[in-house]
């Protein structure tokens, strides 16, 4: 009967064989097998790629959120700087007014800040008098001051028609030379035209108006820049009341951002540029700024016709002012 013990003994062994493989036997099972393991690892991958895209987008909205912040206090802050500007140019303006006032009080004069009046020659006794005696200044000194003060006003009156009839001509020739007239719409007058005026100066200040008109007839302009020369062009015009900071700022490549002016804008950076440029010392910073920016500006003005090309502005040297990023 040993054949019948081996037999027993194989079978128990294959009973135990079946049990160790039924786990195996359930990798098919759809519920349990390896379709439910691929079906779970699909379903947990979409919600951790959608758990990281929810991440990403509110690192932006933050992102946004912290650069506009950040512009808004750059605005704040140049519109600080510019009232502290202001107020320094008023100190300035007050300042010698203050020390003129002080010197009079010192010298007893209460008429205001007055140049004296010079002492009459003593008559010679020889040949006596040179000038009749109702030339001579009253010894009055109410008269001598209400004399002084009226003098002194209407000689701050007088050029007041004089600057006036300036200006309008100079409206005058900065219309037809945007209306491509050569010559002013009405003649110059003599104060106007001479040489102390400064041809060369009215005639920068013509091309400038013309520039201010163009600008003024513009509805906006591409401006692509550097972000450091974006940040100096916005802090030189955001107290100027015409300018207003566009809604975005688009980061292209390599630090360049580009934006979008209107034409108010563009007029409110043109008068701030020519203001600098003037203004500023030779060989320094803000003059290389304010004037290679004018220029740029100027030029691609200049090639305006109406006939609805896009303006481009283009502060890289190392970009064609034409094509695309």
């Amino acid at each position: 009967m040993k054949w019948k013990d081996a037999f027993d003994r194989a079978m128990e062994e294959l009973k135990a064989i079946r049990i160790l493989l039924a786990p195996v036997g359930r990798l098919d099972d759809p519920t349990v097998g390896l379709t439910a393991l691929h079906g779970e690892l699909t379903q947990t991958r979409l919600k951790i790629l959608e758990t990281i895209q929810g991440g990403i987008t509110g690192l932006r909205e933050e992102n946004r959120e912290v650069r506009r912040r950040q512009d808004r206090m750059i605005s704040d802050l140049n519109e600080t700087r510019g009232e502290l500007r202001q107020l320094l140019e008023l100190a300035d303006t007050l300042r010698p007014l203050a020390a003129l006032q002080a010197a009079a009080e010192e010298r007893g004069d209460v008429t205001g800040p007055y140049p004296p009046a010079e002492p009459a020659p003593d008559p010679d006794p020889a040949t006596g008098p040179t000038a009749p005696a109702a030339a001579q200044p009253p010894a009055s000194p109410d008269t001598d001051s209400q004399g002084g003060t009226m003098e002194y006003h209407e000689h701050q009156a007088q050029p007041e028609p004089e600057h006036g009839d300036q200006d309008g001509v100079l409206k005058q020739r900065i219309q037809a030379a945007y209306q491509g007239n050569s010559a002013p719409a009405a003649p110059v007058p003599p104060a106007a035209a001479s040489p102390s005026s400064g041809g060369q100066e009215e005639d920068l200040r013509v091309t400038h108006g013309v520039l201010l008109l163009k600008a003024a007839g513009v509805a906006s302009v591409d401006l692509v820049a550097h972000r450091d020369t974006w940040e100096w062009l916005t802090a030189l015009a955001v107290d100027h009341d015409h300018f207003r900071t566009p809604p975005s700022v688009e980061d292209v490549k390599e630090g360049r951002v580009q934006t979008v002016l209107s034409g108010r804008s563009l007029i409110a950076l043109l008068i701030k540029l020519w203001d600098i440029r003037s203004t500023a010392a030779p060989l320094e910073a803000d003059w290389a700024l304010a004037t290679t920016a004018y220029n740029r500006i100027a030029t691609d003005l200049t090639g305006v016709d109406g006939q609805g090309q896009t303006i481009r502005i283009v502060l890289d040297d190392g970009l064609p002012t034409e094509s695309g990023d």
